[in-house]
């Protein structure tokens, strides 16, 4: 299985790309970056009407409540001993400890992969006692490549995969919204693709055809469901397939880890979001040879680490999607 997707180089955040880099995938950076919204920070999320909106933490406090939040957090990488961070499961707890302060208690979270940097059982241990000492209801999870790499995902699925199906995806409805967790981890193809599999999309086609139009979807998966940049493997062989499965309702919204940073694309009634990791960063697409942790100096590294909140509004208007820095 490849793992140049994410790889140990250690990019220097002075080693830009030229302005204009034309790369194999016919994206230039310029263009990118003009139609992407890109920060080192986490997200809160609001639905109003079926649909989500964002705002960054600060923001949130003035905010008013929904009907209920989420949290979504992602890349904790437990294991991972290297610069930028040598301490990541500190900065894991500090990421948990931040839900505790929101304003609106979040009904649950959901873990976007690369749980563990090795897929040890021991990793995943730590992760499943802090995220228990915070007293968070439920927590869902996906797995990331580093949670599959190691010995086929088999010690991921007897921690995480209770109630799953085939080898880890999920549905389940909250509050009138339906949420799907997808795994496009477990084939990755050589460049670091993502790939869900016939079996998976024949289950998401089954899953989704008794829903009405109307019901607001959240799927959330460890690789971008959109091709956010093919140069590094950032996407996903076979995502139109499911995309084309959820074109037809009115409020899409997925949720992504993988690239450690914020980003954002909207197609349609589709709005794609990765999330910050909580244990490095990593470079934004084109500005470094390949991917991999990003060397950051030790006084920046909280505020390229970062939590999403979601929260929901049954009523017309915008959800509020909020990204927060850890402190």
């Amino acid at each position: 299985m490849s793992r140049n997707n994410d790889s140990h180089h250690l990019a220097n955040p002075l080693d830009r790309a030229p302005e204009v880099a034309q790369h194999a995938d016919g994206v230039d950076r310029r263009g990118f970056l003009k139609c992407m919204a890109w920060a080192g920070t986490g997200v809160v999320w609001t639905l109003a009407g079926g649909v989500l909106s964002s705002c960054t933490l600060p923001q949130a406090s003035s905010q008013g409540t929904g009907d209920f939040t989420f949290v979504q957090v992602s890349d904790s990488h437990i294991g991972f001993k290297a610069v930028p961070n040598m301490d990541v499961t500190g900065t894991f707890q500090k990421a948990i400890n931040s839900i505790g302060r929101l304003k609106t208690r979040p009904a649950f979270v959901l873990h976007t992969g690369d749980v563990s940097h090795l897929s040890a059982p021991a990793q995943y241990d730590t992760v499943d006692q802090i995220v228990k000492a915070a007293k968070i209801d439920q927590a869902y999870y996906v797995p990331g490549e580093h949670d599959t790499f190691v010995d086929n995902g088999q010690a991921y699925l007897s921690r995480f995969g209770a109630g799953t199906t085939g080898n880890g995806w999920r549905s389940f409805d909250y509050n009138g919204v339906h949420f799907v967790g997808l795994i496009n981890v477990w084939n990755l193809k050589a460049g670091g693709f993502g790939v869900l599999g016939q079996d998976q999309l024949d289950w998401l086609k089954a899953d989704l055809a008794p829903l009405s139009a109307s019901t607001p979807i959240v799927v959330y998966a460890h690789v971008p469901l959109w091709a956010l940049y093919p140069t590094w493997g950032w996407g996903t062989t076979d995502a139109e397939q499911a995309l084309t499965e959820l074109r037809r309702f009115g409020s899409v919204t997925v949720l992504n880890g993988h690239v450690h940073q914020v980003l954002q694309k909207v197609e349609g009634n589709v709005t794609f979001h990765t999330a910050a990791g909580t244990a490095y960063p990593q470079p934004a697409p084109g500005t470094a040879p390949a991917p991999g942790p990003l060397l950051v100096v030790s006084e920046q590294l909280l505020s390229t680490l970062g939590i999403r909140e979601v929260a929901f509004v049954q009523k017309s208007g915008a959800p509020a999607v909020v990204d927060s820095q850890l402190t």
